[in-house]
């Protein structure tokens, strides 16, 4: 039943780039929470080459990724057919956070970048059909609610470290200072 690719050729890169919702997933090397996260919409993921993939990192409420990846690295990335065929794809590799200096900007804390060593399907039997209605308003409305120092004060409020303590974002100072 599932497959493991040799990279994100066309045919896989066109079907990622159609998902709605991503699910990333990370975790510390020891201890502490594991963490999986929903991610969209549409166009926030770029496939740069068939091991490459990126995101923008759009502020929210944790800082969990970029808090795991600064201490270890790991990262898997899941997509799940809503529409269409049942299938799911795994992307697990190696990420990196690229902060961006001023968080402010477009509500975007960073770029999560992930270089893919294991690319892979699976069935996807269990995953229910669902009809994708739209964008949820509440993020735009929040951002638009928020001058640019509100929203550096929110990250360094509340994205400087993780749930478990792990430095994350520094909210527009130096990366992790």
């Amino acid at each position: 039943m599932g497959k493991v690719f040799d990279e994100i050729d066309a045919k896989l890169a066109g079907w990622i780039r159609k998902q709605h919702l991503f699910f990333v997933a990370t975790a510390p090397s020891e201890g502490g929470h594991v963490n999986v996260s929903p991610k969209g919409p549409i166009g926030s993921l770029r496939i740069l080459d068939g091991h490459t993939v990126e995101y923008d990192d759009r502020l929210g409420s944790g800082a969990e990724t970029a808090a795991h990846l600064a201490e270890n690295g790991r990262i898997c990335v899941m997509f799940c057919a809503f529409e269409g065929a049942p299938r799911v794809v795994r992307l697990h590799g190696r990420g990196e956070v690229a902060e961006r200096e001023d968080p402010a900007e477009r509500g975007v804390r960073g770029v999560i970048r992930v270089h893919v060593d294991r690319i892979s399907d699976s069935c996807g039997f269990d995953v229910p059909l669902m009809e994708y209605v739209g964008e949820r308003p509440q993020r735009d409305a929040w951002l638009a609610a928020k001058d640019g120092e509100a929203r550096r004060a929110y990250v360094r409020e509340k994205n400087s470290v993780s749930i478990d303590g792990l430095p994350a974002f520094a909210g527009g100072l130096a990366p992790n200072s």
